[in-house]
């Protein structure tokens, strides 16, 4: 046998391109401010070609009130610029605007393997005890995940815990269809990239809980769309316990609440936790609320005002969503009529 080196699989020589999305599902709050409207703000100011859909294939996999998505799709491309991305430096457009989405979705699907899907966490936990009940496009939603980012040969995609695992399906399904179809470096394999300091920002009312639209307690979570009172206010009620604010170093797996508020803190103020709990530390909560909430509101209050004056101009938006459209798709279409080329479809 010879000792030789297999030959090396060439690797993607495209530009670079950051792709993410948000589900046009509406009611965004905190979490999603910090794990992903800041990031792309700040991936979009330090130069990075950002491209960003919202969602609204993805959305319609559990039922959606047809008379509400439209306006729930302008909610998120109105968050989307009230955080500071500029349609000009970036595209933001509605997924379903470019039809090239759903064609390669067809085709990874035919590449993607059942066991890989299987194998997705997420959607055992969307799904429940009843996954008879659930839709096919549930099921599926990973692999048209894979086509969102591949469609534009996106090289790296702003990444939380709970998607790493999509992530890796998108590398899978991208080497397999450069292998099957001999056309190394055809599509990249994305890399991810590490989100803010806070991606995960949990309930103020249960630290164990992540933040979130379906919870019934609306003061469990900081909407996008709450005015500054209101911030405070939630800020002031968040829960805690009897204790003071940790020293630095000090465990806090026991005191979710506390580690939430300290996280959201150092997010807000672009500090280290470390940093955060040295300046109040043996403080009480008396004192470091308000200044939270301060905080809070100078960050929020100017994003939410924002937010109000795009969403009662939807003229405006869209006139965004239509242009970021036909950019989007001048890149895609192409990508979509080469593959179709590569897999052999009459033409």
């Amino acid at each position: 046998m010879s000792d030789a080196a297999p030959p090396a699989v060439p690797a993607y020589t495209g530009p670079r391109r950051v792709l993410s999305g948000i589900q046009a599902s509406g009611a965004l709050h905190l979490g999603n401010y910090l794990g992903a409207l800041k990031r792309f703000t700040e991936l979009q100011d330090a130069g990075a070609p950002c491209f960003l859909f919202v969602a609204d294939l993805h959305a319609i996999t559990v039922w959606q009130d047809p008379a509400k998505l439209a306006a729930q799709t302008r909610e998120i491309a109105a968050a989307y610029l009230a955080s500071g991305l500029d349609p000009a430096r970036s595209i933001i457009w509605p997924q379903s605007a470019v039809r090239a989405h759903s064609e390669l979705a067809w085709v990874l699907n035919c590449v993607a393997r059942l066991g890989w899907l299987d194998r997705m966490t997420q959607f055992k936990e969307k799904s429940g005890k009843h996954k008879e009940r659930s839709s096919v496009g549930l099921y599926t939603y990973p692999v048209l995940q894979a086509a969102d980012i591949l469609l534009y040969k996106a090289t790296e995609v702003p990444t939380g815990e709970d998607q790493k695992q999509h992530l890796e399906l998108t590398r899978d399904i991208a080497a397999k269809f450069n292998t099957d179809f001999g056309v190394p470096g055809f599509f990249p394999l994305p890399e991810p990239l590490t989100q803010g300091p806070a991606p995960r920002v949990m309930s103020l009312r249960d630290g164990a809980a992540k933040m979130s639209k379906s919870d019934p307690s609306d003061q469990s979570r900081i909407n996008l769309t709450d005015d500054a009172d209101t911030i405070a206010g939630k800020i002031r009620k968040s829960k805690t316990d009897m204790g003071v604010m940790p020293d630095v170093g000090e465990a806090l797996d026991d005191r979710p609440e506390v580690k939430n508020l300290i996280a959201i803190y150092a997010a807000l103020s672009d500090q280290t936790k470390d940093a955060v709990t040295a300046e109040f530390a043996g403080q009480g909560f008396g004192a470091f609320k308000p200044r939270l909430a301060d905080l809070a509101v100078a960050s929020l209050a100017p994003v939410t005002e924002q937010m109000r004056r795009l969403i009662a101009d939807p003229a405006e938006i869209d006139r965004v969503l239509r242009d970021g459209a036909e950019r989007a798709a001048a890149i895609a279409d192409p990508v979509v009529d080469e593959v179709k080329s590569i897999v052999g479809f009459w033409r």
